[in-house]
C-alpha cells in the first residue's frame, strides 16, 4: 500500500535516490529480476493450430463425416464417384482458410497499433535524465511526468506541480484527477481517490511531476485487469449459437430418419447392406453443405466493408454482433486516438504563414516548451525540469 507511506519511506524501501535515481547496473539487475514492463498476452498459437481450430464447429465436423461416408459408400458400390465428397471438403477448407486469413490480417493490424502507441519514459539514471522505452522501466526508477505523457508504470508521486491525470481507463471518471504528492492516504482509500499515485496507461493532461516507480508489468492496476481478460474466453456470437443448434438438430433428425428407414427396410426383407447404403445416402443428402460456405462469404463481405472504413474485425463471426448498428459511441482519447496533438499548418487571418518563428515564440511563452533548432528547422520541444 504505497499510498499510505511517506515519500522518504517509499524511497528507502525501493533503495533509490530522488536526485540520482538508479545506476544503470542496478536498473539492469532489476529488469532481470522483475522482467520487462509489459502486459502479458495470451500465448500465440501456431498457424497450423489456428487452422485446425477453424474446424472446431459442429456443422463443419458433420460435413467432414458426411464427406468421408459419401466416399466410402461410393467406393463400396464401385461407382468411383467422389465429386460430392470433394465438393464438401473444398467448401470446408475454403471456410477455414477464409477465417484464418481474416484473423491473421486483424492480428497484424493490432500489432501495428500496439507499436504506434508504445510510449517512452523519461527517467533519471546515474543523475542524468534519459528517455528510454517504457518496457525498460523498473521499480525504483525516478521518472519525470509532463503534460501529454503516458504514465509508464504505477508510481508514487515525489513532487507535483498543478498535476492533473486523466484516469478514465481505470476509474471511468471523465474529469482529470488532481494530484498532490504530499498527501498520505488511508489504507482503504478507493482507486479513484489515490491522489498521491499515478497509474500505468493514464495520461498527464496538466502540470508536471517527479515520481518513483513502485509496480511494473502485470503487477500494475491495469496489469491485473489484463490478467482477468486473458483468463476469460470470448462468448459465442448469436450466429455461432444458432448454427450450432441448427447443426445438432439436423444431425439428430437425420440419424432418427435413417434408423427408421433402416428398420423399415429390414422388416421388408431388403438386404441389410443395401439399406445401410440407402440410409447413409439420405444422411449425406440431408446435410446442407453449402450453409457454412454461404455464411463465411457473407461475413467476409461484412469484414471487407468494415475494413474500408478503417474498422478492424479480428474474428469473422464478430461482424454479425454489430447487427444494424449505424452509430457506435466510444471514448476517443486513448481508444481511437493517441491523445497527441501535432501542428501541421500555421495560419493567420490571411492564410498560411511563411514566417512561423513569431507564432512559435508566442506559443512557447504559454506552454512547457522551448525553441530548438534542428537541421536548420526551428522546432518546439517539451521543456525538461
Amino acid at each position: 500500500m504505497w499510498h499510505t507511506k511517506a515519500i522518504n519511506q517509499v524511497l528507502f524501501e525501493l533503495g533509490t535516490n530522488v536526485k540520482t535515481g538508479l545506476t544503470k547496473e542496478e536498473a539492469e539487475k532489476r529488469l532481470k529480476e522483475y522482467g520487462p514492463n509489459n502486459l502479458k498476452e495470451k500465448k500465440k498459437e501456431s498457424l497450423f493450430i489456428k487452422f485446425i481450430k477453424e474446424f472446431n464447429d459442429f456443422m463443419i465436423i458433420t460435413l467432414i463425416i458426411a464427406a468421408i461416408i459419401s466416399a466410402i459408400v461410393s467406393k463400396i458400390n464401385g461407382e468411383g464417384d467422389y465429386i460430392d465428397s470433394i465438393i464438401i471438403i473444398v467448401i470446408v477448407i475454403f471456410n477455414a482458410i477464409m477465417g484464418l486469413i481474416q484473423e491473421e490480417k486483424a492480428e497484424k493490424s493490432l500489432e501495428a497499433l500496439k507499436k504506434m502507441s508504445a510510449p517512452n519514459a523519461k527517467v533519471i539514471r546515474d543523475g542524468k535524465i534519459e528517455e528510454i522505452e517504457s518496457s525498460k522501466v523498473v521499480p525504483g526508477d525516478i521518472i519525470i511526468l509532463e503534460t501529454g505523457n503516458y504514465v509508464p508504470a504505477d508510481c508514487r508521486l515525489i513532487n507535483s506541480f498543478n498535476l492533473k491525470v486523466e484516469e478514465s481507463a481505470l476509474t471511468g471518471e471523465t474529469v482529470p484527477s488532481q494530484k498532490d504528492a504530499n498527501i498520505i492516504l488511508n489504507q482503504n482509500t478507493l482507486a479513484g481517490d489515490l491522489s498521491n499515485m499515478a497509474f500505468a496507461t493514464t495520461v498527464v493532461v496538466n502540470g508536471h511531476a517527479e515520481a518513483v516507480v513502485v509496480e511494473t508489468g502485470m503487477n500494475t492496476k491495469v496489469g491485473k485487469i489484463a490478467g482477468m481478460i486473458i483468463e476469460d474466453e470470448s462468448p459465442e456470437t448469436p450466429i455461432q449459437k444458432k448454427l450450432g443448434e441448427v447443426g445438432k438438430t439436423l444431425a439428430i433428425v437425420c440419424i432418427i430418419i435413417c434408423v427408421l428407414i433402416f428398420i423399415i427396410g429390414i422388416f421388408k426383407q431388403i438386404p441389410i447392406a443395401e439399406m445401410f447404403m440407402t440410409s447413409v445416402g439420405l444422411a449425406v443428402a440431408a446435410i446442407p453443405e453449402g450453409l457454412p460456405a454461404i455464411v463465411t462469404i457473407m461475413l467476409s463481405i461484412g469484414v471487407t466493408r468494415m475494413a474500408k472504413k478503417n474498422s478492424i474485425i479480428r474474428k469473422l463471426p464478430a461482424v454479425e454482433t454489430l447487427g444494424s448498428s449505424s452509430v457506435i459511441c466510444s471514448d476517443k482519447t486513448g481508444t481511437l486516438t493517441q491523445n497527441k496533438m501535432t501542428v501541421t499548418e500555421v495560419r493567420n487571418a490571411s492564410g498560411i504563414m511563411k514566417d512561423k518563428k513569431v507564432i512559435l515564440e508566442l506559443g512557447t511563452m504559454c506552454t512547457d516548451t522551448h525553441e530548438k533548432k534542428e537541421e536548420n528547422i526551428i522546432r518546439a520541444v517539451r521543456r525538461t525540469y
